[in-house]
């Protein structure tokens, strides 16, 4: 058996760090010695990824195989966000690109907002749901199935870099799916910001664990310049937008790999409940939710009403917004 060699600096001296998924079943954890980037110890191979993804991600993971309107509304908003967040820093007229595109919410966000989108998403249900609701150009397909021809002008990767059993091989076939001037977003769980006490942090679906520095390493060692992180360190999200560059041999931070252990470790019940912004956090999480089962319905209905009245819209229309209902 080959010795397990990190993806991001090849390193080969890990730390076990968990054995217990978040839901109590085994689930070995570690840290490379060297950069620090946290990942399953054994990972597991395309063939049980593509399996697993297709039928039993989406259940596993959200309880449900086709989206709830909770879960699109959630979804919708989000793509708002990113929109917004986006469209002062890219092209007014960049076709997008997403994938892992889920419901389709983003991608139809940006198309009704001017710009040519499309995506792909291995999962049946969400993706049906896309096309037959939403009306996107999200197909079910495999990234490593797309053309590297150098094309794309943005391509999207919200909340699925961590699930790649090797994201480096992922950013490099990203890499060369897009022009030279071409841009690339990606959001993932920030574990120098952690979301769950340790004993919680870990599962199936997350194979690789990202701090800013490690994302921003893998990154550069396959063909990209950050060009702005969205967000404060407390995020429980990464949020970074890169250009293209030249591919280079990563520069390892000697410092991550301590202070990811560093914020591991400090990861106790104790102290994660008594983090400065726990109960402010718990508590928006709490209206939040409140708020989407007294308006989800209606919400989705008026959305899914809007994409099906409303073709994309040429570059000359005014962009479009969304307004839920008071």
């Amino acid at each position: 058996m080959a010795e397990k060699q990190c993806d991001l600096c090849a390193g080969t001296e890990f730390e076990t760090i968990g054995n217990r998924d978040r839901h109590g079943a085994p689930l070995e954890s570690v840290i490379c010695k060297t950069c620090g980037l946290v990942a399953h110890g054994n990972i597991p191979t395309d063939a049980e990824l593509a399996h697993y993804y297709a039928t039993e991600y989406r259940q596993s993971y959200h309880g449900e195989m086709t989206p709830s309107d909770r879960r699109v509304m959630r979804a919708w908003k989000n793509g708002e966000r990113i929109f917004k967040q986006l469209q002062p820093v890219i092209d007014p007229n960049a076709e997008v690109f997403e994938v892992g595109a889920g419901i389709g919410c983003t991608v139809k966000v940006f198309e009704l907002n001017g710009h040519p989108a499309s995506g792909i998403e291995p999962g049946e249900g969400f993706q049906t749901y896309s096309q037959q609701r939403l009306l996107t150009d999200v197909v079910r397909g495999d990234l490593f199935e797309q053309p590297r021809d150098h094309s794309r002008e943005l391509v999207l990767l919200v909340h699925v870099i961590e699930h790649f059993n090797s994201p480096r091989r992922a950013l490099e076939y990203i890499r060369g799916m897009l022009s030279d001037q071409g841009q690339f977003y990606v959001e993932c769980p920030n574990i120098a910001a952690p979301f769950a006490r340790r004993s919680k942090m870990f599962h199936y679906a997350h194979i690789h664990n990202f701090t800013p520095s490690s994302l921003k390493m893998l990154a550069e060692s396959c063909g990209f310049r950050l060009e702005q992180q969205f967000g404060s360190p407390e995020d429980p999200n990464l949020q970074m937008l890169f250009s293209c560059s030249e591919k280079t041999a990563p520069e390892i931070d000697a410092d991550n790999y301590q202070q990811t252990m560093q914020v591991i470790n400090g990861a106790t019940p104790l102290r994660y409940h008594m983090r400065p912004y726990y109960f402010t956090s718990r508590f928006a999480k709490v209206a939040s939710y409140l708020k989407e089962h007294l308006t989800a319905k209606q919400f989705v209905a008026k959305v899914v009403q809007e994409c099906q009245q409303f073709p994309p819209i040429q570059q000359d229309d005014e962009p479009f917004e969304f307004r839920s209902a008071a």
